[in-house]
């Protein structure tokens, strides 16, 4: 199952997809375990990023002024993603912002399968879930966090990890979210949503 992957991950200017803009994407293509493709760019925006969102990211103001057409991004990140298997960590999260990006920008959405690491951890292991803690876990570098390829490198590592571990194929297309915050506004039609808790959390 995980012969054709795409790993990818969105740092955005804020946490609504709808409404909020990805300023920076990275994605790895992997066929039979070796990567084949990868894109990672910062994206220009035409608004004022909140400062708040470079104190988590170091991404600056500045730094988007001469970066890559919104449009041109996400045409190379569609055509680097093909029909392959979708990974991401919260993944509720990054597909959100793909399919709400590609609405606005061509008219159209993805249907590619998908696998959520953040899904499964949550499964396996007590709280916390973020990458930097599950790569901690699991031994993986994470060198960064919060800048897009960083994460995208470590996810795929966790992936594998938690592949070894016992096969993931059960949680294709599963999306689990916390209860208490309820189902995500936006979810692929070919997913199966369902609640869980934050085990063990304060």
């Amino acid at each position: 199952m995980l012969n054709d992957v795409t790993v990818f991950d969105f740092e955005t200017s804020g946490l609504k997809p709808d409404r909020d803009r990805v300023i920076e994407m990275a994605a790895v293509r992997i066929k039979n375990g070796q990567i084949v493709a990868e894109f990672s760019t910062l994206i220009r925006i035409d608004f004022q990023l909140d400062p708040k969102i470079t104190e988590l990211t170091g991404i600056t103001p500045a730094m988007l002024t001469e970066a890559t057409d919104e449009v041109l991004a996400f045409k190379i990140l569609r055509n680097l993603m093909g029909d392959s298997l979708l990974v991401a960590h919260n993944a509720a999260f990054d597909l959100q912002f793909l399919h709400h990006s590609m609405q606005r920008l061509a008219g159209k959405t993805f249907t590619n399968s998908f696998i959520d690491t953040l899904t499964i951890c949550r499964d396996r292991h007590p709280y916390p879930h973020k990458l930097e803690n599950m790569a901690s876990s699991y031994g993986i570098e994470l060198d960064g966090a919060h800048r897009a390829l960083n994460d995208v490198k470590a996810t795929w590592e966790l992936l594998v990890a938690l592949h070894l571990e016992k096969p993931v194929d059960e949680w294709l297309n599963r999306l689990g979210y916390l209860s208490k915050y309820g189902p995500p506004a936006w979810a692929p039609n070919h997913a199966n949503l369902f609640g869980t808790s934050n085990r063990y959390a304060n």
